[in-house]
């Protein structure tokens, strides 16, 4: 093994272990020294994400490499449950971001949670959930994956009972921990589905056996990704399965900021991990872009109808987390974590912000015409927009016979680009502001198409490509996906125009979630009722 395998795959194992050892200082010791162990949290989280840039710098977006610590083989022929790491550049990536994150919650997390009595506790559960979400990003072994995978979900299960008194965080974590379960036992299935087929449980072997699969996928591995699918939509608060994620709001903004910018994503980050498998899956990657959609459409129209920044914020998360699935199940992973990647960075910034949001409220704004926009104005928006997106696509060489999903991504980005320009035409006095939205608008559309090109090209080894589908299904899918984007844009500038009454009714509906949650609460209470939660001591 070359010396420089060596320092990567340790710097690998060693982000998560450093975490993993601090986190598992007893409570009652870490609150007698909540300062200290605060800012031995801060340093070690930190470290990981130094650790984490090592592993950037030494590896890069080259090769895969391994390393196995202890192997055990398991029975029938299903492989061996392994201790060790698998580096590609899909694990370098997840490692530098969630690190990162996790470094920057941990500082913001020392002021924020200075002189709570459960100080300690609270910077203890937070080491090992990270710790927890870098060992299932390193993960060389798929039963590996699935017990970190557990632990992350447990550890923050604690966090989110860091006021077990607030029966609203109770009743949360509750239906968080519920869903969580199924997850975990449709992944375990998965797991084993895949051992029983292949033969092998590590990464490396998989996908090596994956690359060798000749004719369609077998029933077993049909089945394994179906069961992928469930466990992803599970985790990643997806409709209707959703609730819990916007009723976290009692636990401290440190927990819902990590929360919302890198655990919930990990459902995307299993996607993609599984790409090999998920590629050659058929309907059940049809059933991920679906689901995703679904979700997409609901969230993004109940998040228009929120009067509170965080939970507005998290319907917003929900919303991406649709939009990440939906990428993921077109095909895109290169583009599903550029999304996961820009979604993280954003999200962990707008939670840590969202105390001073109010001030963007009291600034003041630009004065919009009245009546609204006018037949050009929705002419000459959606015709620049997507004069825009078509030659950016050209620049960097779209095609759209062997890409037609990203011509589909693309449309998005016209449309996202369209309302920009819109708003720009119905503002008082708004040639220089339309001039700007325009460059904004260019700015846009190169840096999606680029940043997709750079992700391409830096995760080409590392996941497997979806050959393009002319089925039925798949065309209406595209254009049903377009449909949805547009919709939005044209009820949001319309709802106003809707009479009083019927307005009115739609919004309290909205405004409520449709009232989908309270049925799904309904029914876990009854099957899995709620105990109450441990006081920490």
């Amino acid at each position: 093994m070359s010396s420089a395998l060596t320092l990567v795959t340790a710097a690998a194992v060693a982000a998560p272990v450093v975490l993993g050892l601090a986190g598992a200082i007893p409570s009652r010791i870490a609150n007698r020294s909540g300062p200290l162990m605060a800012r031995l949290a801060n340093v070690l989280a930190w470290t990981a994400f130094g650790l984490a840039l090592a592993v950037l710098t030494g590896h890069g977006f080259g090769q895969a490499q391994s390393l196995t610590l202890l192997s055990i083989d398991l029975p029938l022929d299903s492989g061996a449950f392994a201790i060790g790491v698998y580096v590609n550049a899909v694990t370098v990536i997840m490692l530098t971001l969630v690190s990162f994150v996790g470094a920057l919650v941990s500082t913001y997390a020392r002021n924020y949670m200075a002189g709570d009595p459960a100080e300690g506790h609270f910077h203890k559960w937070l080491l090992l959930t990270l710790a927890s979400i870098l060992t299932l990003i390193v993960a060389g072994n798929l039963l590996m994956f699935v017990l970190a995978w557990m632990a992350t979900s447990l550890s923050l299960h604690r966090l989110l009972l860091f006021y077990p008194e607030r029966p609203a965080a109770v009743m949360a974590a509750h239906k968080k921990f519920v869903f969580s379960r199924i997850g975990d036992a449709s992944l375990l299935i998965a797991v084993l589905l895949i051992g029983s087929t292949l033969h092998t449980l590590d990464f490396a072997g998989v996908y090596a056996a994956m690359e060798g699969l000749e004719g369609p996928l077998p029933a077993a591995l049909q089945g394994a990704a179906w069961l992928i699918v469930l466990s992803a939509a599970l985790k990643c608060a997806q409709f209707p399965f959703h609730g819990w994620l916007l009723q976290v709001m009692e636990a401290p903004t440190p927990v819902s900021a990590l929360l919302h910018a890198g655990i919930v994503n990990a459902g995307a980050f299993l996607v993609i991990r599984m790409a090999p498998i998920m590629s050659l899956s058929g309907p059940a990657l049809d059933a991920l872009a679906v689901v995703g959609l679904v979700t997409l459409a609901v969230a993004s129209l109940v998040m228009l109808t929120q009067t509170s920044i965080k939970v507005s914020l998290a319907w917003s998360t929900s919303a991406q987390m649709g939009f990440m699935l939906l990428e993921a199940g077109l095909g895109l992973y290169s583009l599903a974590l550029l999304h996961l990647v820009a979604h993280s960075l954003y999200k962990a910034h707008a939670f840590l912000a969202s105390g001073s949001s109010v001030d963007g409220f009291r600034a003041a704004t630009p004065k919009f015409r009245d009546g609204g926009p006018q037949p050009w104005h929705w002419l000459v928006a959606f015709q620049g927009a997507l004069l825009m997106a078509i030659v950016a696509g050209f620049v960097f060489g779209v095609d759209p016979v062997h890409q037609p999903a990203l011509i589909v991504t693309g449309a998005i980005i016209a449309v996202a680009v369209a309302q920009l320009l819109l708003q720009a035409l119905q503002l008082e006095d708004n040639a220089a502001l339309l001039l700007r939205a325009s460059a904004i608008g260019t700015l846009v559309c190169f840096g999606y198409f680029g940043l997709h090109a750079v992700f391409e090209y830096a995760v080409a080894d590392s996941v497997g490509a979806v050959a393009p589908s002319t089925s039925r299904f798949d065309l209406i899918l595209s254009l049903a996906v377009v449909a949805v984007f547009i919709g939005l844009l044209v009820l949001q500038h319309l709802f106003m125009r809707i009479p009083a009454p019927l307005r009115q009714a739609i919004q309290v509906h909205l405004y409520n979630g449709l009232y989908v949650d309270v049925l799904v609460t309904r029914l876990i209470t009854r099957l899995w009722p709620l105990r109450p939660a441990p006081i920490v001591s």
